[in-house]
């Protein structure tokens, strides 16, 4: 077994203990007796017998309850009647329903009882000495707004409960509204709301209400019809605004106008409910009982008498459940009444306790029972926002930005800390700013308003209070936006700086790369430099080398062609007949042979006798030749046959087609050009042509 709230019975105090055992069995008692039933009798005189399976139950719940089994047995299956001015008493055989509901009555008596005492142990265990506190903190779970199908009297009263306690939620909220404008300083009254006054005179009101009516027929004890109360209650209540009427109705009903909706009650069983009597017998029966706690519930009072018990002439006031209920309700509403009360209102997102599924309807259907839509259209009444001065400032300063300052006072610092100011400093401060936002809100009501449309023309209400700013929800709309406005100006702002910071420096990285590669490609060319310069100084080096060297060769090899031929050159130069510059310039040839031979091979230069005296010279070479060049001498004749060059580098041969243009084509050599291999530049019998 385990309770709505999910809780075990073994998770609940033991029941061991004394003070615990006896509620326990008695809610023992109470489930066994839920089990028993009853077999219909044939006959009407004769009463109903229990059914074979509920002998166990019957008998497991009378020990439980230290109650007889017979006069048990006996007050559920007879109804003792008490008629006449004698009080004769007569005993009836109970029907199977009448046994039931008998069975069910005396089990709601124990339990009422045992729950008003269990109520008052935990009160006078945790009360303390009314002398010692004067404030108390109390928990009231209100009823919720009931509407189904079918609706009886227990969804008319929790309604009618919720109507008392919306109005006094209304007028408390309409107080504490109106004592907040005062302390702020405002003067200004609510408008015409909505008021469900008409409702509660309608269901309690004074002579003729439902309630009224529907005691009126438990009074009178004649036997009445769900027909006969419609038809009275829609006579005689015809002129409340919040009674309806279905004549399209099947079964016997009226409606009722609540704050949260219209519901239908059926009449139907009505005046049985309310009158809820306790038989007498069942009370006396329970008096019997050896259970201890059933003697605390049940005290064999002499002076405790049944209401169906009167002496004489005079009948006693019927306590029906209305009249009880209705009782206990003022009795709540004085107490919240003498309090300070807080409210708080809880929404069931769905009935199947999914997480996170909210149903609309349901959810809708809630705040309109609970009364919060009432409660927004109150409000919205008035000034529904409220901010205080320092919020204010710190969420709307901003608006300043949209027009000139009028204040001077509130951009001067204040030079002292938080510390040092006073309550009444920081308003000093804060009254400035406040202001100066306030002068901005007419400009921005008529940018807002639209042309031709006087109605947000108008500059929406706005009070300023000692301490908070009231405003309606139009303004607080029309200062978000330009809020908004000003807040995007900003970003814009802060954008277009990033943005321009941003652009600086790239362009300085970019600048910072270029002036980088510059330098690097200096110094790379620089490197370049160098190397070549060192380059050309070695190929100079090994040029001056070997032209020294070279030079020297051809000094020794002239040094020698003298010497053997000296006897033989003024012959054959006398044949000649030379002039004396001619005998200079040869001279001079013969001392530098590599000048004279490139002036012999030129294509301009010596003409003439000198050209051949330059190749006469020239080939006058000695036997010893240098590594660059071949000298052949023929047999017979003194002197060189001619010279031919060393391939200068290796000799490749190219098998494949050169892809570049004109590679395949050798342009016209030079005749005087040293550019083969083995070529000969020099010939004997070439003389004979020069």
């Amino acid at each position: 077994m385990r309770g709505s709230s999910g809780t075990s019975p073994r998770e609940l105090p033991s029941p061991g203990c004394p003070t615990q055992r006896g509620p326990w069995k008695l809610l023992a008692g109470l489930l066994h007796l839920g089990n028993i039933q009853f077999a219909d009798s044939g006959d009407e005189a004769q009463p109903c017998q229990l059914m074979d399976d509920a002998k166990c139950p019957f008998r497991t719940s009378a020990s439980l309850l230290w109650l007889p089994e017979d006069p048990l047995l006996e007050t559920l299956q007879i109804r003792t009647i008490r008629a006449g001015r004698q009080q004769q008493v007569f005993q009836k055989p109970c029907s199977r329903a009448e046994c039931d509901t008998r069975r069910d009555c005396l089990a709601k008596l124990v339990y009422s009882r045992l729950f008003d005492w269990l109520v008052s142990v935990i009160n006078s265990s945790i009360c303390a000495d009314p002398d010692s506190w004067t404030t108390f903190i109390g928990l009231l779970d209100v009823y919720g707004f009931e509407s189904f199908p079918s609706n009886s009297l227990e969804q008319l009263c929790i309604n009618y409960a919720n109507e008392k306690l919306q109005q006094h939620f209304v007028a408390h909220y309409l107080k504490a509204q109106q004592e907040e404008y005062a302390v702020e300083g405002l003067e200004w009254s609510f408008v015409n709301y909505r008021d469900n006054q008409n409702c509660l005179d309608l269901i309690e009101g004074s002579p003729i209400s439902i309630c009224s009516l529907i005691n009126e027929e438990c009074r009178l004890n004649r036997p009445s019809s769900a027909a006969q109360l419609q038809t009275r209650i829609e006579s005689a209540l015809a002129g409340s605004p919040c009674l309806g009427h279905d004549r399209l109705s099947p079964e016997p009903s009226f409606l009722v106008l609540h704050y949260a909706g219209p519901v239908r009650y059926h009449t139907a069983g009505l005046v049985e409910k309310n009158k809820d009597p306790i038989p007498p017998e069942l009370t006396r029966l329970l008096q019997q009982s050896q259970d201890p706690l059933l003697k605390v519930l049940f005290p064999a009072d002499p002076e405790e008498k049944s209401q169906e018990e009167p002496s004489g002439h005079s009948r006693a006031p019927v306590l029906t459940v209305v009249s009880k209920f209705k009782a206990s309700l003022e009795q709540l509403l004085q107490v919240l009444h003498s309090t300070t009360p807080h409210y708080i209102r809880c929404i069931k997102p769905n009935s199947q306790g999914r997480a996170q599924t909210f149903l609309r309807e349901e959810v809708l259907n809630q705040l309109e029972a609970c009364g919060l839509v009432e409660t927004i259209h109150i409000s919205a009444a008035g000034f529904p926002i409220r901010v205080s001065h320092q919020k204010f400032v710190e969420r709307y300063e901003l608006l300043r930005r949209l027009h000139p300052r009028t204040s001077q006072a509130a951009h001067s610092p204040s030079n002292k800390g938080p510390s040092e100011r006073s309550l009444h400093a920081e308003e000093a401060t804060l009254q400035p700013l406040l202001q100066d936002i306030l002068h901005t809100l007419p400009a921005l009501t008529q940018a807002a308003a639209t042309p031709g449309d006087p109605a947000e023309a108008t500059p929406a209400p706005v009070h300023c209070g000692r301490t908070k700013v009231f405003m309606t929800d139009s303004m607080l709309e029309l200062l978000e936006r330009r809020r908004a406005q000003v807040l995007e100006q900003c970003a814009r702002c802060i954008q277009d700086g990033w943005r321009r910071h941003r652009h600086r420096k790239q362009e300085r990285q970019r600048q910072a790369a270029v002036l980088i590669q510059a330098a690097t490609r200096s110094w790379l060319t620089r490197k370049r430099i160098q190397r070549l310069h060192t380059a050309a100084t070695v190929i100079k080096r090994a040029w001056q080398k070997w032209r020294t060297r070279m030079a020297f060769l051809a000094s020794e090899e002239l040094d020698g062609v003298e010497e053997k031929h000296g006897s033989q050159a003024p012959h054959s130069l006398s044949s000649f007949l030379l002039p004396h510059a001619q005998t200079w310039l040869l001279g001079a040839i013969i001392r530098l042979w590599p000048l004279g031979l490139v002036l012999a091979n030129a294509a301009v230069g010596a003409r003439g006798f000198q050209r051949k005296l330059v190749v006469w010279a020239c080939l006058q070479l000695p036997s010893s030749s240098p590594s660059s060049y071949t000298v052949q001498k023929a047999q017979e004749q003194a002197g060189v046959t001619s010279i031919r060059a060393l391939p200068q580098g290796s000799v490749k041969f190219h098998c494949r087609k050169s892809p570049l243009r004109y590679a395949d084509i050798c342009p016209e050599p030079s005749s005087y050009s040293v550019t083969g291999f083995n070529q000969i530049l020099l010939e004997r019998h070439r003389l004979s042509h020069v």
